[in-house]
């Protein structure tokens, strides 16, 4: 009988709140995540940007996130709701979504199958019993069963597919991909094919803030990561994120976040 193999990266399943601790950075700066991650918006209201598209939430909102989209979303002490992280690599197997989904579940019924849609793969990871693995990946399969019907309904925000917000979403791509480079709002422009004036006034226009913005965002998250989640020197970040030196790094991070990157890592 062939073994079963455990998956590549763990499921989990989180309150909002721990995901936010340690700083508003962990939600609201730009980032993407390599896993596909569920937001279960329970209470509160605020806005969330994919793709370089910003739109509002409220409570009772779902928003379903493929692995390396960049995304950020304002939370304050009013929001309250869940996360589900997949496990990376099971998009195919499980049919889920290629892009972001956002849905807005007015029926009390939603909310209640969602809710018991997320208990279920929570309390096998609490359990941890045999088997373990081909049970998440069975609740897992339900929920993203579940996605799609809702996806079928009248519930799912379908962005204004017009020019700007193509070129927005190009560029948050392109950044994704190459955010440890050196490349600067201006390299992005030209591969875009567009003036940096045009291309921040886009982003501006489709998620409220300058290219600069989202890409100083993207790069200063990771930096955050880096000092908190690993022991990394501050020269080897510096280095893996594409900056001249590690005196450039530390200006430019203390200009971002108001703290040198020694400091920031000792109060983290």
């Amino acid at each position: 009988m062939q073994q079963q193999k455990s998956l590549v990266s763990p499921f989990r399943v989180l309150p909002l709140a721990r995901l936010a601790k340690g700083g508003r950075w962990r939600t609201e700066a730009m980032r993407s995540y390599g896993a596909p991650v569920l937001l279960w918006f329970t209470r509160g209201q605020g806005r969330i940007t994919m793709n370089g598209r910003t739109s509002g939430y409220t409570a009772h909102n779902a928003v379903f996130i493929p692995a390396g989209t960049m995304h950020g979303f304002e939370m304050n002490s009013t929001v309250h709701g869940m996360i589900v992280v997949f496990p990376a690599g099971v998009e195919e197997q499980l049919s889920l979504p290629d892009d972001p989904v956002h849905l807005r579940l007015t029926d009390a019924e939603q909310h209640i199958e969602l809710n018991r849609l997320i208990d279920a793969i929570q309390t096998e990871l609490e359990n941890g019993a045999t088997a373990s693995d081909r049970a998440l990946l069975s609740h897992a399969g339900l929920l993203s069963v579940w996605i799609e019907r809702q996806m079928r309904g009248h519930e799912v925000e379908e962005p204004r597919e017009d020019a700007s917000v193509r070129l927005a979403a190009a560029f948050t791509s392109l950044v994704e991909q190459d955010f440890h480079s050196p490349k600067t709002v201006r390299d992005y422009a030209k591969t875009l094919g567009v003036t940096p004036t045009h291309l921040s006034r886009v982003c501006n226009k489709a998620c409220g803030r300058p290219a600069s913005a989202i890409l100083a965002d993207r790069v200063h998250y990771e930096a955050r990561r880096l000092l908190t989640e690993t022991h990394m020197p501050v020269k080897d970040i510096a280095r893996a994120l594409g900056f001249a030196s590690p005196a450039y790094f530390t200006r430019a991070f203390t200009q971002h976040t108001g703290r040198t990157p020694s400091a920031f890592r000792r109060g983290s």
